[in-house]
């Protein structure tokens, strides 16, 4: 098995999008390429609050909203 690998692959893109917007909102400043200037609470809260927004997403559309 590979790691760090998508369940599907052509989503890799859109979720490399949704990473970048969630950073920009929270005010990580995440940028393209090397971001080992980051701390580990600056990562981990990127993928935590995205995380948060696609249960949300997921509870919405479950909801019929």
């Amino acid at each position: 098995m590979k790691i760090n690998t998508s369940a599907v692959p052509h989503a890799r893109e859109a979720m490399d999008k949704f990473k970048f917007e969630v950073a920009n909102e929270i005010g990580v400043p995440l940028k393209q390429g090397y971001n080992g200037d980051l701390t580990s609470a600056q990562t981990g809260y990127v993928g935590g609050y995205m995380v948060k927004k696609m249960i949300e997403a997921q509870e919405r559309q479950m909801a019929g909203k």
